[in-house]
């Protein structure tokens, strides 16, 4: 098993928000999609990698409880961060180190109410 996550989705209430909210803070393109009944945004993939997507659905509720999904930061989650409040986001936790050793993470709400961190070495 080279990754104990598969998959992940975000809960969103409003999907275009959600979508350019994802899409401001990240830089990349969403694909929609429609399956079973839910809305689906997918997230860049390169098939090899852990991704998801955004979902708007009858059993999908945006949440600051629960599992707290960590985004890949690049090399400096500070240029994703930095987008956070401009795409109407909240910034929870400032990048932070953790240890020279596991690098920096931070915090933040997404518009759909959503509590998610970001992870980068440096």
């Amino acid at each position: 098993m080279e990754n104990l996550v598969s998959w992940f989705e975000i809960p969103v209430k409003n999907f275009g928000r959600a979508c350019d909210f994802y899409k401001g803070i990240l830089a990349c393109e969403i694909k929609e999609a429609e399956m079973f009944g839910t809305k689906m945004g997918f997230l860049p993939s390169d098939g090899k990698n852990v991704s998801g997507a955004l979902v708007q659905g009858e059993d999908y509720s945006p949440s600051t409880q629960g599992v707290t999904l960590y985004l890949n930061g690049g090399e400096d989650l500070k240029t994703i961060l930095d987008k956070v409040e401009a795409n109407k986001g909240k910034v929870l936790v400032p990048k932070t180190q953790i240890s020279p050793e596991m690098g920096y993470f931070a915090m933040f709400l997404d518009t759909e109410g959503n509590k998610l961190a970001l992870h980068s070495k440096g």
